[in-house]
């Protein structure tokens, strides 16, 4: 695998003059984000070598260079799934890139089902902990180079970046809940009685994305922070027919508050 991060890292090195300080990982139908991003230079995934395509609707597939909030960052817009049939050494594979370019800080969006009955549709919710449903990305045999074999995973999401987080949201007048997000593999939505048991063990939200990047990113000492976008209630009496077309719409309403919060934790950091 380091080979592959290195081929992988020359090769961008050589397409980009911008040196990366914040990674920046965007959900379902929220690559808006991107707008915001100044002085871009912009990379295909088709063209990078040993990175996957992005096959979901509402996911561009380009690595985006630039200036936000006046930090150098390197923002994905869209992300790989295990569902689309990669293993997870490829769905992770662009974090371990990052960190190679230069990346501190990762930030990570999503858009989820609500368990939690106190959600609304549209809420941000500030992930504080999850819940691992999915194959671990860091199963097989651990390369020293990345990271220790058994990462500890008691401050998954840094405190620092959650508490930036909360001030700015507080000073904006943006409400922000919290909780834990729960990880499955998908790609099917859930079922009524899925719902109530992600809720008895925890979670607060629900979504096919995010845990496994997560989890690598914290197996190379980066700190994370992240951040979901309700787009739909599995609590029982709110649970209606779900659609990925509906999810997006959703996502986009409510992208340009996380875009804020984004904007100035980074202007802040």
């Amino acid at each position: 695998m380091l080979d592959k991060i290195n081929q992988t890292v020359a090769y961008i090195k050589g397409k980009v003059t911008i040196t990366p300080e914040v990674g920046i990982i965007l959900g379902t139908g929220l690559g808006g984000l991107v707008r915001e991003i100044e002085k871009q230079e912009i990379i295909d995934y088709k063209d990078i070598p040993n990175f996957p395509v992005s096959t979901v609707e509402g996911h561009s597939g380009r690595l985006i260079f630039g200036l936000l909030g006046g930090k150098k960052v390197v923002a994905m817009q869209g992300r790989f799934h295990f569902y689309e049939g990669y293993d997870m050494k490829q769905v992770t594979f662009p974090v371990r890139v990052m960190k190679f370019l230069g990346i501190k800080q990762l930030f990570v969006s999503n858009a989820s089902g609500g368990v939690n009955p106190d959600f609304e549709i549209g809420d941000l919710m500030l992930i504080n902990d999850h819940i691992n449903l999915m194959p671990n990305p860091l199963i097989g045999p651990n390369i020293s180079e990345l990271g220790p074999r058994f990462p500890d995973m008691h401050k998954t999401y840094d405190p620092a970046l959650m508490a930036l987080a909360k001030e700015v949201a507080a000073a904006n007048g943006i409400k922000l809940q919290q909780g834990c997000y729960v990880g499955t593999t998908g790609p099917t939505f859930e079922t009524p009685k899925e719902y109530v048991y992600f809720r008895i063990i925890g979670g607060d939200t629900v979504g096919m994305s995010t845990v496994p990047e997560v989890i690598v990113a914290r197996h190379m000492n980066i700190p994370v922070f992240a951040i979901s976008i309700i787009t739909d209630l599995g609590v029982p009496g709110k649970i209606v027919e779900v659609s990925h077309e509906e999810v997006q719409k959703v996502g986009a309403m409510a992208e340009q508050k996380m875009t804020l919060i984004m904007k100035q934790m980074l202007t802040k950091l």
